[in-house]
């Protein structure tokens, strides 16, 4: 058995569920997803293959213990992905709303998702850094627990604005005209490097070899690839640890900075 769990956003479930789906059969192993709870899942030998942040790999992959290593990561389709495993956070406001930028936040009632998201978090830390901010800059900030209930307080009024996932926004976008109408995008924090597929270190060489080489020729399978295009996903690629090397500067700033606490 091989068991995936994303610890990602829950509207591409499906999509993740496909993909398990479409690896063990090529593969030839019964599979499962899961919502993951925990990366101890990794150590604990209840999880093979994760789709995970980049944050958190970063902030394991230096450890000894870290208990999974890269697998592969999507490119995205859009021209701003510029065929590039990366993908931004998305700056959003209501149609209606005054701001234009993110210099002009100043006193907003700010949503973010959690403070171990870098797209929703230590991305928006790091640019208030670079602009010789701190979070004070926003009048109010709201924890909200997924970058979807963000984009709900946003669409009702009760946050004035957010960064978003470019990916799960591109996905909304497209599925929610209703909620793309009445939307604004106003900046674009990024890019960074895309969340990674990770697997766990325990797993066979030859069994990883095999899911990696199921993930990297997804896209030539005609079924396969229209399911990841309707997820805004071209392929998937190689990646390595030099790759996130940004992400992991920009979590030793924040982490390093008094003014974010």
């Amino acid at each position: 058995m091989l068991r995936f769990a994303t610890y990602l956003a829950p509207s591409l479930y499906e999509t993740y569920l496909y993909i398990t789906r479409y690896v063990g059969a090529k593969v030839g192993h019964p599979t499962t997803l899961a919502v993951g709870q925990s990366f101890n899942e990794f150590a604990a030998s209840q999880v093979d293959v994760g789709f995970i942040c980049g944050l958190p790999y970063v902030q394991m992959a230096g450890t000894p213990s870290c208990p999974f290593e890269l697998l592969v990561a999507p490119i995205l389709l859009g021209e701003r992905y510029q065929h590039r495993p990366i993908y931004f956070s998305d700056v959003v406001v209501r149609k209606e709303s005054p701001y234009t930028s993110f210099a002009d936040l100043q006193g907003c009632v700010w949503a973010y998702n959690q403070k171990v998201s870098h797209s929703g978090w230590y991305l928006v830390c790091y640019s208030l850094l670079e602009r010789g901010k701190t979070l004070d800059y926003f009048g109010r900030l709201i924890e909200t627990g997924s970058h979807q209930l963000s984009l709900s307080l946003v669409l009702e009024g009760r946050a004035d604005a957010t960064a978003i996932d470019s990916h799960v926004l591109d996905v909304f976008l497209a599925g929610n005209a209703t909620g793309a109408a009445q939307l604004r995008i106003i900046d674009m924090l990024g890019p960074s490097s895309i969340p990674p597929l990770v697997i766990a270190r325990t797993v066979d060489q030859e069994l990883k070899h095999q899911v990696k080489e199921a993930l990297l020729t997804m896209h030539a399978n005609p079924l396969a690839a229209s399911v990841l295009h309707a997820a805004a996903i071209d392929r998937f690629v190689q990646v390595n640890d030099e790759d996130y090397q940004d992400i992991r500067e920009i979590c030793a700033r924040v982490e390093s900075s008094p003014a974010i606490s």
